[in-house]
């Protein structure tokens, strides 16, 4: 079975919380030009550093692994991914974002509508 560039990711996201067990992801969808995540990091780490460790420790072996990415994006080990990232603290609403993120590759495609209850 040939895997392709959203399981690879998520297999390294798993390996990325073994190695740094302060970064706990719960859920994780890609699409063909972002990813949405729902991650817990531990008060004593920096948000920034987190997605620093996740970009980093992921930019390196997809680039390895899908050599075209080398020829689409030519910015070295990171150019995978963009500078800037969005960050939202979950309360009371973790389900519906659960949902949102599960659903996300659907939605982007125009294949599903999200509901939230």
């Amino acid at each position: 079975m040939k895997r392709g560039m959203g399981d690879y990711l998520c297999i390294l996201m798993k390996a990325i919380e073994r190695c740094h067990p302060e970064i706990k992801i719960f859920e994780l969808n890609t699409n063909e030009d972002h990813i949405h995540i729902s991650a817990s990091v531990a008060p004593k780490m920096a948000i920034s550093e987190a997605v620093r460790i996740l970009k980093c420790n992921t930019a390196r072996p997809m680039m390895k692994k899908f050599k075209y990415l080398e020829k689409v994006y030519c910015d070295g080990d990171s150019g995978i991914w963009s500078t800037g990232y969005f960050v939202s603290t979950v309360g009371a609403n973790e389900k519906i974002i659960k949902q949102y993120i599960e659903m996300q590759g659907k939605e982007d495609s125009g294949q599903a509508q999200l509901e939230f209850k």
